[in-house]
């Protein structure tokens, strides 16, 4: 009897779960020169699936086809797992699967047409100016409140994302031309203008930030640091910010990623250029900026209801 080629490679234990995934992310370290941040995300995204493969006996990748990769995504969302997020899974299995067959071990891509389930789009939140300005007021010369200060000006005054800013060291900011340049997404290098505020922030800083500095320690170039001397993680940034919040009685749920929505908002609210807000985000594609279009218009609307004599039933009344 012959052997068919999908029991073929079914033979090769290059194709098992566990070492493809070793090997495609040793290949984006190696040869994408992906950050450790997006491998370390690929990685997460492809051992769910390949977990989510398992229960319904799919033992490796050979054996992946449309049918139960629809079955894996359909139950994943019913966990309760979004569409961006199970889209951003597709995404990852789609590159390891081509980068299987560019190796000559897989023919076809399973999930070239498997689509995510959509989710019905909600808009970003984002912080009112007068939230801002009470979140950057607190006073005091405590070393990690200068450090904190200046990382959430940085982040509001240049809409970085969590990732870009704990990556900066401190030759990433030209101080003098008031400038930082942040690697972002797919490794893109993007130089973007920093505001008088958050330079005065990063300048504060800097006059103290050898208080937290280790003698011989990996991380003297990092820009924000621990009080250890290691560079700054995504996680503490987030604690601090949700710290600094409870302190000035915001009562929303702050996140690094909320000052870069509420830069967003604010800037196409002010300007209306969304290309220029597009550039300065780095998103790839305008639909992703688009999403504030419709922040702008709600702000719109606002501004039209208190101001219209005719716009309302209570105030035509008054």
């Amino acid at each position: 009897m012959a052997v068919t080629q999908t029991q073929a490679l079914q033979a090769d234990d290059s194709l098992s779960f566990e070492s493809s995934i070793a090997e495609f992310c040793n290949y984006l370290l190696i040869q994408k020169r992906y950050s450790p941040h997006t491998i370390s995300s690929y990685r997460r995204d492809l051992q769910e699936v390949a977990k989510s493969l398992r229960v319904i006996d799919v033992e490796d990748w050979s054996a992946a086809n449309p049918f139960n990769m629809r079955t894996v995504i359909a139950r994943q969302h019913g966990d309760g797992l979004s569409g961006r997020s199970l889209a951003r899974r597709l995404s990852a299995v789609r590159s390891l699967f081509r980068y299987l067959i560019k190796q000559g071990r897989i023919e076809v891509n399973p999930v070239a047409e498997v689509p995510a389930p959509k989710d019905q789009r909600g808009l970003p939140e984002t912080l009112q100016i007068e939230d801002i300005q009470r979140l950057f007021v607190l006073e005091g010369d405590d070393v990690l409140l200068l450090r904190d200060r200046a990382i959430f000006e940085l982040i509001y005054s240049s809409g970085l994302r969590l990732a870009e800013v704990v990556q900066l060291n401190v030759d990433s900011i030209d101080m003098q031309i008031g400038q930082v340049r942040v690697i972002g997404k797919g490794s893109k290098t993007r130089v973007l203008p920093v505001g008088s505020h958050a330079l005065n922030a990063v300048k504060a800083w800097l006059a103290r930030r050898n208080e937290l500095m280790r003698a011989g320690g990996d991380d003297d170039d990092a820009l924000f640091i621990s009080r250890r001397g290691s560079r700054l993680s995504s996680r503490s940034v987030q604690q601090r910010l949700k710290v600094l919040a409870r302190r000035t009685g915001i009562p929303n749920n702050v996140y690094p990623h909320l000052l870069r929505h509420s830069f967003a908002s604010h800037m196409l609210e002010s300007s209306g250029d969304l290309r220029a807000v597009q550039e300065l985000l780095g998103h790839a594609d305008i639909s992703t900026t688009q999403v504030y279009t419709h922040l702008d218009f709600q702000h719109l609307a606002r501004v039209y209801e208190r101001a219209h004599p005719r716009a309302t039933k209570k105030r035509s009344q008054e």
